[in-house]
């Protein structure tokens, strides 16, 4: 059995000191007992957190896993990995079936393989069952209604491997396609859309239950003939067990933002996600997404015509740090990049408690990687 002592452990929406005793990539034991064990990490009074878990990022280290093969996928993996991502969950752009099918074939490839740093935990796909007037920097040609013929085949190909679906639920009026979703095991997420209160309502009804990136392409209160109508945004709000997804980069949500979001929903609600390109950690300032041109600038990407954000360049423990400096206490920080997304997406991860897989990241005060730890290794 292996042990790591640290003054500092974070879980649950706390911080305390102890010894968390591991084997065979579980967790054992925490406490404050001295036990006998065979090997030790001393972490001092760094910080140590569960594995950070990212349900949403479409690459990095110059690899998109729209388009890229297994080993790039392994590749972009590691890259989020040195940056605390123990569990990642590689998510596709908008586009058609036969693409969609043959990334999710190398990204299923990646992770049987088992040859990445921490683990792929299964795919998320994004779209195209989006609203165009929030493509944001998804291609708009490939924006349809839900396709059942090609969802299904999706699905019947690849259950179990794809754990997440954003789609506009008012493109689903009938709710089917979300229905069948959680038939299926797979979470739906509302993002890219425009929906109202009515679209939304049938939509959790039929067991939606997350929002995609929280405040970037999700619709607002709008007024028809003079009545406010409440949009994605207040639903979130509304629905008190909706989860949502927050690119807490620091630019696509403002601090002040990042502050009122962890007020009003908790971080028990809030997944923070990096939504990172593949350009994150590649140092090139420019790119394209499934088509569509952007440059990197003042450390976000936006369109090529500066008219909207593209995506991050973000890592997991940026975006922890970015919620410290806006005011948000660590250990709700750290909640949100850990516990939220392992109980939304039903992992045995996400706390430093017996019987959790051992994932782990070990930080300094400023958030800065020391070591990772991925089922014990």
């Amino acid at each position: 059995m292996k042990r790591i002592r640290c003054g500092r452990i974070i879980s649950d929406g706390k911080i305390f000191p102890g010894y968390v005793y591991y084997e065979n990539g579980v967790i054992a034991e925490v406490s404050g007992r001295d036990l006998p064990c065979e090997e030790e990490y001393d972490a001092g009074e760094f910080y140590l957190a569960p594995g950070f878990i990212d349900t949403h990022t479409h690459g990095g280290a110059d690899v998109d896993f729209t388009f890229c093969d297994a080993q790039e996928a392994i590749r972009a993996a590691d890259f989020h990995f040195s940056h605390g991502t123990t569990t990642i969950f590689p998510t596709t752009l908008a586009s058609d079936y036969e693409n969609t099918a043959r990334a999710l074939r190398e990204l299923k490839k990646a992770q049987a393989s088992g040859a990445a740093k921490g683990e792929i935990g299964g795919a998320h796909i994004e779209g195209p069952y989006f609203a165009p007037s929030m493509a944001g920097a998804q291609n708009p040609k490939y924006l349809t209604d839900p396709v059942e013929k090609d969802y299904t085949r999706i699905l019947d190909e690849f259950g179990g491997f794809v754990k997440k679906w954003s789609y506009a639920p008012e493109r689903d009026r009938d709710a089917k396609f979300c229905r069948y979703l959680i038939g299926r095991g797979v979470l739906a997420s509302a993002g890219h859309t425009a929906a109202i209160y009515d679209d939304m309502l049938a939509a959790y009804d039929a067991g939606l239950r997350c929002v995609t990136h929280l405040y970037s392409c999700t619709s607002t209160i709008t007024r028809e003939k003079g009545f406010r109508r409440l949009g994605v945004i207040e639903c979130a709000y509304l629905f008190e067990d909706m989860d949502a997804e927050l690119i807490a980069d620091g630019k696509h949500i403002p601090k002040e933002l990042i502050r009122l979001v962890f007020r009003l929903k908790g971080a028990e609600h809030i997944m923070l996600v990096t939504d990172s390109l593949s350009i994150a950690g590649s140092g090139k300032t420019s790119g394209e997404l499934n088509g569509v041109p952007y440059i990197v600038e003042d450390g976000v990407a936006k369109l090529a015509d500066r008219s909207a954000f593209a995506g991050s360049v973000a890592t997991a423990d940026r975006l922890v740090a970015e919620c410290v400096a806006a005011g948000v206490p660590l250990e709700d920080a750290v909640r949100a990049m850990t516990e939220t997304p392992a109980r939304a997406l039903k992992l045995n991860k996400g706390r430093i408690a017996k019987g959790y897989d051992a994932d782990f990241v070990i930080f300094d005060d400023k958030i800065a990687v020391k070591r990772v730890i991925s089922r014990g290794r």
